[in-house]
């Protein structure tokens, strides 16, 4: 016998009229928070068309002026800018390319290999986060200066190839996502460890290499510290350090700045758009799998 129809009630009625209103207020608040975190943004590319006196005035412009091409002639009068961001993308470059490289290998062998000291070892490469980077200010300038690498992009990317959250955000990955079984039958068939990390490991780590590749080029690309203690010139100053240099205390071309600091952030959105869906796969895939 079918059970009794239960009767549509007002509090029925009422809570399923609160599900919609609960729904837009959700995109109401997310709306909300996408508009203050674009408008900055917006904001930055509007004082790039704009002359000092306007950026200032009260209200704001809202869009578009016509003081770009002068704010660009202003900007490179003031600094080599395209080959300041030269600087910054070859160091981007340099740093994600061997900090993926050595980071996965480490992660490899952490995950994958038994030997004995093995904890004890990523025990310590996991105690170097707890020291904080304006501790090595000090010693990084001392051991840059004996090298002789003051004044020379490699000072910047070098130290910095197998970082200590490289290797245990890859350690992390292949530990959960990769089984042993596959790296064994590898060895059964021949192949060398080396080939085993090649064939085997990178093309299965796809979404954790793309988050540290991104997290290391952003990193690397908004340096702002490093650059400030290695390099000596203009043309050896990343984009960053240049703009800074062009801001003094009083007469500063704030449209010029502006235009600049457009500029680089635009590297930094095309990276972020192409890899914005590896960054969220890795970031979700060790809570997936656990």
């Amino acid at each position: 016998m079918a059970a009794p129809a239960r009767p549509t009630t007002h509090v029925t009625r009422a809570r399923a009229g609160r599900v919609p209103m609960s729904r837009w207020g959700a995109i109401l608040l997310l709306a909300i928070g996408a508009l203050i975190t674009v408008a900055p943004f917006y904001f930055m590319f509007v004082f790039a068309t704009h002359g000092r006196s306007e950026i200032f005035q009260l209200p704001p412009p809202v869009w578009f002026g016509d003081n770009a091409t002068s704010n660009y002639q202003s900007l490179l009068e003031r600094t080599p800018f395209w080959r300041n961001l030269w600087n910054s993308l070859y160091l981007a470059i340099m740093a994600t390319v061997t900090t993926l490289f050595f980071c996965s290998l480490a992660g490899y062998a952490f995950a994958m290999y038994s030997f004995k000291g093995r904890e004890l070892l990523f025990s310590i490469v996991l105690a170097t986060l707890l020291i904080p980077s304006t501790l090595n200010i000090v010693p990084f300038a001392l051991i840059m200066q004996a090298l002789g690498w003051i004044d020379t992009p490699r000072a910047l990317w070098v130290p910095g190839m197998a970082s200590a959250f490289g290797i245990f955000l890859m350690r992390q990955y292949i530990g959960s996502a990769i089984p042993r079984e596959l790296v064994e039958a590898a060895r059964i068939d021949g192949s060398s460890e080396f080939g085993i990390y090649r064939r085997v490991i990178l093309p299965l780590c796809g979404p954790a290499l793309a988050t540290l590749g991104l997290v290391t080029f952003i990193n690397s690309w908004n340096n702002f510290l490093g650059p400030l203690i290695i390099f000596r010139s203009n043309e050896t100053y990343t984009a960053p350090l240049a703009l800074r240099s062009i801001q003094g205390l009083v007469n500063t071309d704030w449209g010029a700045l502006m235009l600049g600091v457009a500029l680089t952030v635009v590297p930094l959105i095309v990276v972020f758009v192409f890899a914005a869906r590896q960054l969220i796969d890795g970031l979700t895939s060790g809570a997936l799998k656990g």
